[in-house]
């Protein structure tokens, strides 16, 4: 009995503690933000990171893509966290400054010693340079540059400057003529007698030829202006360059190649193409036109095609190359794999007197052999693309030859291995004086120095028997830097020979040489570094 009051007694004792019991509040979170210029304060419930406080609505705060939130949103925040929000946009600034022009001097032997002509004016280019900026409430910061664009080139101002120096005279069999500056020169009897026959400094080197007799230059002309949108060059003539005599445009254009056709008056041969935006500029028709000129105004007197339109066989984007033989009755081609005769009854190639592996194309150029006849119109001189020297292709093989064929295709032979790819070979005149020490004639040849790497290398200048024996180097001097022969890309006009077959005009770092092949003496003959593609005759 006692002890059931006793446990009454405890129930009653814990239902009145339960009954006086109180409920205690859960404690809030105070956090403040601070963002656009003012700061705010709020009671959390409860724990929650810095991004899911932000993106409660409730809370009102529109956040951007760049803006910065310290402390990071993944944080937790307790009691007491103050959040700043820094606004950032991003703002792109450009800026232009001048680009210095520069300016640069060069001879050119149309002034008087020691004079001076401005022969383009100085002018100054844009360099925009553009900076991404940062702004962080309002302050600018760090300038961070995106990108920097040359709006307009700085253009140099050029002068140019008549040469002081002296050149020994020296004497001139025939007319030579050559390009220098932009300009055809010639020089008659004697070195001294040198004069420009065009002054617009505008020829194009792809074709400059004089006629056999001396007396009629053709050459082609860079198109300007409105012309250039349609063509590339603009073929033209002097019908005499004895005397002051006007040049005349002929009628065709786009010419890749030309000359005078021997033994016909007044009439010249031409190959055309089409200017292309993609490198290299142009693309040849490899076709072929010969036309009778009116020698006082240029117009056609009468004109037939002798070879039609085609693509011309691998990579014949780049041109065909012609050459007459010496009486003008046959006519030798070279593409890039091979060489032959044009069958001119027909307008057709005849099968190729000598073949080879095509060079694959370097840069934006495709290579050509030259052509050289011999005197009597019975060989053929050329260079050919050798066989590998090892496992490389056959397209890339570094061998060059120098080779000679019959015209009749019975044989074709190498007589110099190893040339070079500019070796350019040349028969050279007969010699007409029987007493002299010399055979009936001669080639001429430049050599590479190194012969597996002639595309860029240096050369000599050597002579030879006409069968390629006993060849001896004729210049440079030794000790003295090569020859660089980069004319044959579109002409066989890195030397040639004088009409009496006793001197070679060549090209020396940019001037006009003249060497004695039995005294292997050499004179200079221009001094401003301006001169190419030398022609020579009687």
């Amino acid at each position: 009995m006692q002890k059931r009051f006793v446990l009454l007694l405890l129930l009653v004792a814990g239902l009145g503690l339960a009954g006086c019991r109180t409920t205690q509040p859960t404690p809030q979170i105070r956090v403040s933000v601070v963002a656009d210029g003012r700061e705010r304060t709020f009671l959390l419930p409860g724990p929650t990171t810095v991004g899911e406080f932000l993106r409660d609505p409730k809370v009102d705060i529109q956040l951007g893509d760049l803006d910065r939130i310290n402390p990071p949103q993944f944080t937790q925040i307790i009691d007491g966290t103050r959040i700043t929000i820094a606004r950032v946009t991003e703002q792109n600034e450009c800026e232009q400054s001048e680009i210095p022009y520069k300016q640069t001097t060069a001879l050119n032997e149309g002034l008087q010693p020691g004079e001076q002509r401005i022969v383009q004016a100085g002018q100054g280019g844009v360099l925009e340079i553009c900076y991404r900026v940062s702004v962080v409430d309002g302050v600018p910061g760090e300038r961070i540059e995106t990108n920097s664009t040359v709006i307009r080139d700085a253009q140099d101002e050029i002068i140019y400057i008549g040469p002081t120096g002296e050149i020994e005279p020296v004497p001139i069999v025939g007319t030579l003529a050559y390009i220098n500056n932009g300009n055809a020169w010639i020089m008659r009897t004697s070195s001294t007698t040198k004069r420009p026959i065009t002054t617009e400094s505008d020829l194009d080197p792809r074709v400059f030829s004089l006629s056999a007799d001396g007396q009629q230059l053709l050459f082609t002309r860079k198109s300007v202006g409105e012309d250039a949108t349609s063509s590339f060059n603009q073929l033209w003539s002097i019908q005499d360059v004895s005397q002051p005599s006007p040049a005349v445009a002929l009628i065709p254009s786009n010419i890749l190649y030309a000359d005078w056709v021997p033994g016909l008056e007044n009439t010249i041969s031409y190959s055309t193409g089409e200017p292309r935006e993609a490198t290299p500029g142009w693309l040849a028709f490899n076709d072929l036109w010969q036309m009778r000129i009116d020698p006082t105004n240029g117009d056609s007197l009468s004109v037939k095609q002798i070879i039609e339109r085609s693509t011309g066989g691998l990579y014949g984007w780049w041109g065909t190359r012609f050459q007459w033989s010496p009486d003008g009755t046959r006519l030798a081609w070279a593409q890039a794999n091979g060489i032959g005769l044009v069958n001119l009854e027909d307008g057709t190639l005849d099968s190729g007197l000598m073949t080879y592996a095509v060079l694959r194309p370097v840069g934006d150029w495709s290579w050509r052999a030259t052509l050289s006849w011999s005197p009597d119109g019975n060989l053929l001189l050329s260079t050919v693309h050798g066989a590998p020297t090892g496992s490389e292709l056959a397209e890339s093989s570094p061998v060059f030859n120098v080779a000679v064929s019959d015209t009749g295709g019975t044989f074709a032979t190498d007589v110099i291995p190893n040339a070079g790819i500019w070796a350019a070979p040349q028969y050279s005149p007969l010699l007409s004086d029987t007493n002299s020490q010399f055979p009936k004639g001669y080639l001429a040849y430049l050599m590479a120095r190194d012969p597996f790497s002639s595309i860029n290398g240096e050369y000599d200048l050597m002579v030879a028997d006409r069968d390629g024996s006993n060849p001896r180097t004729i210049f440079p001097p030794s000790g003295r830097p090569g020859l660089t022969a980069q004319q044959s890309i579109f002409q066989n006009q890195e030397f040639v020979w004088s009409p009496d077959g006793r001197q070679i005009a060549l090209i020396y770092q940019g001037n006009l040489w003249v060497v004695d092949v039995e005294s292997m003496i050499a004179h200079q003959l221009t001094l401003d570094g301006g001169a190419s593609n030398p022609v020579w005759a009687r």
